[in-house]
């Protein structure tokens, strides 16, 4: 296979492994809630949802090795430690929200059945094709992102061209931040430390043995995929703001997102579109179980039984969780996603830097600091805001949960005096 044909295919499957159908339903409820500032929410959304998940891609490109590799310069401990939090989080959060989804798009607007059962079918089916390995859900994703992709767009330019100008005024205090938490819901930037791993592993598979061409191929792909993804959320956003009038701007996600497929499509086109996400949400949960128990079976020495256990683990955890609706969970997700997004985003950061600004005294500071800096952003979550208004008032951006970002960066430049001043 010629290297073009090679980065292309790469690009397109790295685009259908971030593409969960899961996260559909964020952009077009941010538009919605955005109005006439729509184009400033793209500008944080891409930022923690687009931006940050390809430069992992692009750290991949120039580690090329695992999800360990990322966290090593700070300690073994400390990478063994993030990566079990990282799988952990993702099939307690991301896999059961697309059941959810699934439930609330395809089921329930349907069939008047309990979110439960929806639940224990969805994922004793993916169990079933997890420890199978089967090859078919591989196939239906190669075909199915395709579909998603064509049926999204249609929305988006009938949407473009059923509006004027777009006139609602915004309901969020701060566009852009807004726009930054909710691309942390995407799960795009951990997305990318993993998924970064698979395509490292695919192309050793396919006999590409050379560090600078698989490097080419990672971070050609990346820009593939960071484009289209791009496109679809900046343009689902996009959608949502032209048709916001149409909208209770206190309906839920799922409501929106298949409100605006019936206006510009239809019903069948809803219907239809509900089945394709039905489908790809699965393939999502498939592969998380299945990644998941990889990497469980990886450290018990490649037991097959630590892999059937693990799978069975985190079906059962699917199921508990996936029954409960859309917007429980992302609201749950939210205090997890505030301690460990700061910490995998710095990461990311300091694996494409040059060497001579990443080393492994300038990891331990950064993600130390981040930690400590993180954790009034967490709590904010967890209790109630009034007890932390204190310390919140301290630290720059913290009222926005952003309070890491300045120490975190101030940190790094300290941490690099002696090789910033070598420059000059």
């Amino acid at each position: 296979m010629n290297k073009t044909k090679e980065i292309w295919m790469t690009g397109f499957a790295l685009f259908s492994l971030f593409f969960g159908a899961g996260n559909l339903i964020l952009p077009p409820s941010l538009g919605v809630k955005s109005g006439v500032d729509w184009w400033i929410v793209v500008f944080g959304f891409v930022l923690t949802a687009v931006t940050i998940p390809i430069l992992a891609i692009f750290a991949h490109a120039r580690l090329q090795g695992t999800l360990y590799d990322f966290g090593k310069k700070v300690s073994p401990i400390f990478s063994t430690v993030f990566c079990i939090l990282i799988y952990a989080i993702a099939v307690a959060i991301p896999a059961p929200r697309t059941a959810a989804v699934t439930h609330e798009m395809t089921i329930q607007p349907f069939f008047d059945s309990a979110p439960i059962i929806t639940s224990i079918v969805y994922f004793v089916l993916a169990f079933i094709f997890a420890v199978n390995r089967s090859k078919i859900i591989s196939l239906i994703g190669k075909f199915l992102t395709p579909i998603i992709g064509i049926i999204l767009l249609a929305i988006i330019l009938l949407a473009a061209y059923s509006t004027e100008a777009i006139s609602t005024a915004s309901t969020f205090k701060t566009s852009f931040v807004n726009g930054v938490l909710e691309g942390y819901q995407t799960f795009d930037a951990i997305g990318g430390v993993v998924v970064g791993a698979v395509i490292i592993i695919s192309l050793n598979l396919r006999g590409h043995n050379s560090f600078e061409a698989k490097k080419e191929i990672i971070t050609k792909s990346g820009l593939i995929a960071g484009t289209g993804l791009l496109i679809i959320y900046g343009g689902l956003i996009f959608s949502g703001a032209s048709l916001a009038d149409s909208f209770n701007k206190n309906q839920t996600r799922i409501d929106i997102l298949s409100g605006l497929s019936t206006l510009t499509l239809g019903d069948f086109g809803t219907s239809f579109l509900s089945v394709l996400v039905a489908v790809a949400c699965f393939t999502t949960a498939v592969g998380i179980v299945t990644g998941t128990s990889d990497y469980i079976k990886g450290i018990f020495n490649n037991s097959q039984k630590a892999y059937i256990i693990t799978a069975a683990i985190s079906s059962v955890l699917g199921i508990i969780i996936g029954s409960y609706n859309v917007g429980f969970i992302i609201d749950v997700a939210v205090p997890a996603l505030m301690f460990l997004y700061p910490i995998t985003i710095v990461l990311i950061l300091l694996n494409v830097v040059p060497e001579k600004f990443s080393s492994p005294l300038v990891f331990k500071a950064v993600v130390f600091i981040t930690f400590i800096f993180s954790i009034p952003d967490f709590l904010g979550f967890i209790i109630a805001p009034e007890n932390l208004i204190g310390i919140k008032n301290l630290i720059p951006f913290a009222n926005y949960s952003l309070g890491w970002v300045l120490p975190s960066l101030f940190t790094f430049f300290l941490s690099n005096l002696r090789p910033i001043k070598n420059l000059f």
